[in-house]
């Protein structure tokens, strides 16, 4: 009754398991009531629905699963086997077997059938400390599959990161394209209405229309451009067609977002951060242990092996109803120690310890790496910040100048060829702009993950307007 229960209860938890699956597979989140999706959206809907994450989880359960296996060594083992034969001999064979029971007074049969049944139990008393590192290992492993998971977490979010910038400046380039197009669409109605009066000549017209078809040439690139980059957004995101709703716009690019200050004295802090926090040193951390468990279960052999045993046999001729009186008992402990086996084990240890060196040795070239990570993003963002507030004003200067000269245009004091010029320069200004945006944004995003605050600062939740 009890294993019926344990069945139902083994069965129950598999269900709910694949119900939560199929959840996290589709995400949970409706993408065509989107209207406007924002960054911290995108790498949410990321962190649930890419495969790479589900993947990441299952290795953590084999893990689990490995260190209850190892836990498993420490009890003792129980076996049960059965047998039946039927066995008819020879005629030679059988004649002899008469002969000698004809003696006795007695008879052969030249068939018979043969039934055994035995129960043996062994358990390890002493392996060398084999299961206790064994057990180590398998503990240190979990941990180290926990820190993959975060890793990977986190690499994710800053790929989606750099991802949907990359789409922002894309779509911000269309924008400036349509503008643009707005603009000389608007200024050819004008070159014309005055070429029909006889006030304007015909050059003018003609001009602006190659300025007009130049400026939806930009666009339709720019828009080729988002719907490529939209596309790796989407499958970072673990969207099923790879494609977003043709309704979904990416915010828009925040022209007035405030810089981000980082004092040179908080790199030293943030340096410190980061080797305390990154997954990734946490995980070598944990291979540094799971090497020194192999060492120790390197060693085993070193060391005697003993267990006990016992053995519950039975066995029965012509009849396979065994009762008590057909069955015996062994019970005995056994000893063995292996003395030489041709340097093997020696070789065997030797590898384990080199597969720490190797592994202490990775992880002093990851520190190095995490702090130049963190010093050359450090200098990067101050740098793309220094651009913005420069982009900033110039896009002030070119706009004023490009005022003035369409009102010197329309006022027929200067020449439509300043007139491009100027409108050619804020263009340029306003894209020039767009890049320092998203280079210091994606500055920001990368510093965060070289510190690993990045998903710490996903999870914070929103404040409420």
């Amino acid at each position: 009754m009890q294993r019926i229960l344990r069945g139902c209860v083994l069965l129950l938890c598999c269900l709910g398991a694949m119900a939560h699956a199929g959840e996290e597979q589709g995400g949970g989140v409706d993408l065509a009531k989107i209207k406007v999706l924002d960054l911290r959206t995108a790498q949410s809907i990321a962190l649930i629905g890419n495969p790479d994450m589900a993947a990441a989880q299952a290795r953590i359960e084999q893990a689990r699963a490995r260190v209850s296996q190892a836990a498993a060594a420490w009890l003792p083992s129980l076996d049960v086997s059965g047998a039946g034969a039927r066995q008819r001999l020879s005629d030679t064979s059988y004649q002899y077997n008469q002969s000698l029971a004809s003696k006795l007074g007695g008879s052969a049969d030249q068939t018979s059938e043969n039934y055994s049944a035995s129960l043996q139990a062994t358990w390890v008393l002493f392996d060398g400390f084999y299961r206790s590192f064994k057990e180590q290992q398998a503990k240190y492993g979990e941990q180290s599959a926990g820190a993959a998971l975060s890793d990977s977490r986190r690499l994710l979010v800053t790929s989606v990161a750099e991802a949907f910038l990359n789409a922002q400046l894309a779509q911000t380039y269309i924008d400036i394209a349509r503008a643009d197009e707005t603009f000389y669409t608007r200024q050819l109605q004008d070159a014309q209405n005055r070429y029909d009066v006889g006030a304007g000549p015909w050059g003018d017209v003609l001009n602006i229309k190659v300025q007009v078809n130049s400026a939806k040439t930009s666009l339709i690139r720019s828009q080729r451009e988002f719907e490529a980059a939209g596309y790796g957004l989407a499958a970072l995101m673990g969207l099923p067609e790879a494609a977003f709703p043709s309704t979904l716009r990416l915010e828009s690019l925040d022209k007035e977002a405030a810089a981000i200050a980082v004092p040179k004295e908080n790199v030293e802090l943030l340096i410190k951060e980061a080797l305390a926090t990154r997954p990734d040193i946490h995980r070598l951390e944990m291979t540094i242990k799971q090497a020194e468990a192999a060492t120790g279960m390197a060693k085993a052999p070193f060391y005697p092996k003993v267990q006990v045993g016992g053995a519950l046999e039975g066995a029965k001729t012509d009849d396979m109803g065994l009762a008590e009186e057909d069955f015996g008992n062994t019970v005995g402990m056994n000893m063995s120690w292996n003395l030489y086996a041709g340097g093997a084990d020696k070789a065997r240890l030797m590898e384990a310890e080199q597969a720490k060196r190797e592994a202490v040795f990775t992880l002093a070239g990851l520190r190095i790496s995490v702090t130049s990570e963190i010093r050359q993003y450090v200098a990067m963002l101050i740098a793309a910040e220094e651009q913005v507030r420069l982009q900033r004003d110039t896009v002030q200067l070119v706009q004023e100048n490009r005022d003035l000269a369409q009102n010197e245009y329309e006022a027929g004091e200067s020449s439509l060829v300043r007139l491009n010029e100027a409108q050619r320069d804020l263009i340029t200004t306003h894209g020039r702009l767009a890049q320092a945006l998203v280079s210091a944004q994606l500055q920001k995003q990368r510093l965060l993950s070289a510190t690993g605050r990045n998903l710490a600062t996903l999870d914070r939740p929103t404040a409420k307007p």
